[in-house]
């Protein structure tokens, strides 16, 4: 709505508001001064019949004369002829009721129905005086009443409602129609004096869209009135003097900015080859912390080619530099789309992380998840090595789970983002332990406790790896197994549960089983040989189940 219909909207009211209230009481005020002249006028009347009536009696009584019939007739004649003279108009009826309820005289007829009737005899025999209003011919009439008794008549000077109020209802509608005139002309003034109010904002407008669709900020309003109009005119004009200014600074910076964006986004796409992009994200958001170690709880990936200088000894050197580049691709795209960074390159070894410098859920799981796929994608790896008359690559990968102190880590003039701690040293032992384990995969209890609701698992030994003074549960897992083979790892679980309770005999049957089903299988054939040894020559009271290894 514009400032202009505000005013209206606002001020209207208020001006109508006093008229009405003005004409209300004008038009109240004429009504009842009206109506009391009016009532006072039949008053008199009706005042002065009653005299004329009382007069007329008392020359019967004093002739003695008003127990004659005739002279009484007489009489009424005379005080109906006297009625007459008191009409002034043609609505004016002046009448009497008796006792009956009955029309006994009056100087016109008045046609009345039954209820109006009633309503006249209710009125005449509760000995109604003064002001009254009743129904005659379906007409409302108000009338001046009284009691002559010695004619037994109930008296009313009348006049019909409408005539009777004739004067004051002009008076009434007249007010109304200079209300009504006075209403308009008040809209038309106070439509021009918004306009002339408005019309200094409405420049301010019209020059600021002309500003922005055009982009002119040379564009002024011209100051009218040396009021708070015109002062908010002379502060645009200063402010759009500012804006130009500033707008001339902003397009300096702009530029500024799209050539530190440029050369941003070239340092982005050089570092990303050698650091992961969401540190290289955190340094530029926050570059202070560079140097500033966090403690954070990370899944950490080791995975190493066995054997591989034996592998080497088969390749050329610059062979072996491009198998090398397209295992690692292969390798290094699984991981980072499962949300892994590539900490670095141990030779033919790849060290990755889960969980930092952006934390999930389930870091846990997309570490194994990741070691599953990397399997999957070496055997199509070696099919092609094959092809090319080349060795094979076998991998084992090792995972765990636990607090790192991740950071960046070095000297001003060379520097790390990696992890360190004992939690990775022990992810290395566990990769260490996939060859005498014969395992793809190994990971550790607390890897195990993120992914069995999701993944298959299966428990291979409890060990306790060099440099560590406590036993560890490694597992390994695959997404899913044939229904054959899910039964032998079922087994296999079952039997190590009885193992570490001493009972042997019962869990060689289980490992038994699991060797039936899978004849290969070289964990089952390792846990039946220690059972075999634990029934011939039980162990110690303090035998924990612990394999302690003295080698990495």
């Amino acid at each position: 709505m514009r400032i202009r219909s505000k005013i209206i909207v606002i001020v209207l009211p208020l001006l109508v508001a006093a008229l009405l209230i003005t004409g209300i009481i004008s038009s109240y005020s004429a009504r009842s001064g009206l109506t009391r002249l009016a009532m006072a006028s039949m008053g008199f009347k009706a005042q002065e019949l009653n005299k004329y009536m009382d007069n007329q009696w008392n020359l019967l009584v004093n002739n003695n004369l008003a127990e004659d019939a005739d002279f009484i007739e007489v009489t009424k004649s005379a005080v109906l002829s006297y009625a007459g003279t008191l009409v002034r108009s043609g609505t004016e009826i002046i009448f009497a009721v008796n006792q009956d309820g009955h029309i006994a005289a009056a100087t016109s007829s008045l046609a009345m129905g039954i209820q109006e009737r009633a309503r006249l005899y209710t009125l005449s025999s509760g000995n109604t005086t003064g002001w009254i209003t009743f129904l005659a011919d379906g007409r409302e009439r108000v009338g001046h009443a009284f009691i002559f008794e010695p004619f037994g008549w109930y008296v009313v000077v009348s006049d019909e409602a409408e005539a009777f109020y004739r004067e004051v209802t002009d008076i009434t509608r007249q007010n109304f129609i200079v209300l009504g005139v006075s209403v308009l002309v008040s809209i038309i003034f106070l439509l021009s004096f918004a306009g002339y109010l408005t019309r200094p904002l409405t420049r301010v407008v019209r020059v600021m869209k002309d500003i922005i669709q055009y982009n002119d900020l040379s564009r002024r309003v011209e100051v009218e009135y040396k009021d708070e109009i015109g002062e908010l005119a002379n502060t645009f004009n200063i402010m759009i003097t500012e804006l130009d200014r500033a707008y001339l600074q902003i397009k300096e910076f702009a530029l500024k900015a799209v050539l530190a964006q440029k050369n941003e986004h070239k340092i982005r796409n050089i570092f990303q080859r050698y650091v992961p992009k969401d540190v290289i994200d955190t340094i530029f958001e926050n570059p202070e912390s560079m140097l500033v170690g966090d403690n954070r709880v990370v899944a950490i990936l080791f995975s190493d080619i066995r054997s591989f200088t034996t592998i080497s000894e088969g390749f050329m050197p610059d062979e072996l530099v491009k198998a090398l580049n397209r295992y690692f691709e292969m390798m290094v795209d699984i991981i980072m789309a499962r949300g892994g960074i590539i900490d670095k390159y141990i030779g033919d070894a790849i060290m990755a992380f889960y969980g930092a410098p952006v934390k999930h859920d389930d870091d846990a799981l997309q570490a194994v998840l990741s070691g599953l796929e990397m399997q999957s994608a070496l055997v199509e790896f070696n099919k092609a090595q094959i092809t090319d008359g080349k060795p094979a690559f076998n991998t084992g990968i090792g995972i765990n789970y636990g607090v790192c102190t991740v950071g960046n880590i070095g000297s001003d003039k060379k520097m790390d983002y990696t992890i360190i701690g004992d939690m990775v040293n022990l992810g290395s032992r566990l990769e260490g332990l996939t060859k005498p384990y014969k395992q793809k995969i190994i990971f550790s209890e607390s890897v195990h406790r993120k992914v069995e609701k999701d993944l298959v698992c299966r428990m291979i030994d409890r060990v306790q790896v060099k440099g560590k003074t406590q036993g560890e549960n490694i597992w390994t897992a695959e997404k899913e197994l044939p229904e054959k083979e899910r039964k032998a790892w079922d087994y296999h679980n079952a039997g190590m549960e009885l193992y570490y309770r001493l009972k042997f005999e019962q869990a060689l049957k289980y490992f038994e089983a699991v060797r039936k089903i899978l004849p290969e299988d070289y964990v089952s054939g390792m846990f039946m040989e220690r059972c075999q040894r634990y029934i011939a020559e039980p162990p110690s009271a303090d035998w924990n189940g612990v394999e302690i290894l003295t080698s990495k």
